[in-house]
C-alpha cells in the first residue's frame, strides 16, 4: 500500500416501491374523489356547482363572516382552488362579500338568499349519500372510522405544524 486509503463502495439500497394500493394517502384521496363525484353529479346537473364550489357552500354555510382564506384553512382547499369557486359564486350570486370594516383588504363572505337557498336542497342529498355510503359499514364500524380518521387528522396537523417551524 502506498499510504493512501482506499474508499469503500457503501452498498446501494434498493429503492423501496411505492405499493399505491395500499398507500394511505393514495387511498384516502381516491375514496374522497370517488365520493365527491357521485354527489357532484347531482348537483353538478342540478344546480351547476362545481365540487370546490359546493365544498365553499358547505363551509359558509356552517361558517358564515369568513374571509377566503379562512374558507381554504377550513376546507384544506388550495387558495386558487377557493379563489376561483367563489368568484363563480359570487358571479352567480350565491355569495355576498362584504369588506371587513377594521381591515378593508379582509373580505367577509357569507351565503346570498340565493346560496342558501341552494345549500338548503343540496345538503339534504348529501346526507342522504352519506347515509347510503355508511350503510356498508355497522355501527361499531361507523363509530371506529370516525374514531380513526380524527385521530389521523390530529396527527396530519401535527406533523404540518413540525413542519412549518
Amino acid at each position: 500500500m502506498n499510504g493512501t486509503k482506499e474508499k469503500v463502495a457503501e452498498p446501494q439500497l434498493e429503492p423501496v416501491p411505492l405499493q399505491l394500493d395500499r398507500f394511505i394517502p393514495y387511498r384516502l384521496s381516491v375514496l374522497t374523489n370517488t365520493v365527491s363525484m357521485v354527489i357532484a353529479s347531482a348537483y353538478e346537473r342540478e344546480f351547476g356547482l362545481t365540487i370546490p364550489q359546493w365544498r365553499v357552500m358547505a363551509v359558509l354555510a356552517r361558517y358564515p363572516d369568513l374571509s377566503a382564506i379562512e374558507v381554504a384553512e377550513r376546507t384544506a382547499m388550495d387558495k386558487v382552488a377557493v379563489s376561483r369557486a367563489l368568484q363563480g359564486l359570487l358571479d352567480a350570486k350565491r355569495v355576498l362579500r362584504a369588506f371587513d370594516k377594521g381591515d378593508r383588504r379582509r373580505s367577509i363572505l357569507r351565503l346570498s338568499a340565493a346560496g342558501q337557498a341552494v345549500y338548503t336542497r343540496v345538503a339534504p342529498m348529501a346526507l342522504r349519500y352519506e347515509a347510503e355510503l355508511l350503510s356498508a359499514l355497522s355501527p361499531n364500524d361507523r363509530r371506529t372510522l370516525d374514531r380513526l380518521l380524527a385521530r389521523l387528522m390530529e396527527q396530519a396537523k401535527s406533523m404540518q405544524v413540525s413542519r412549518d417551524v
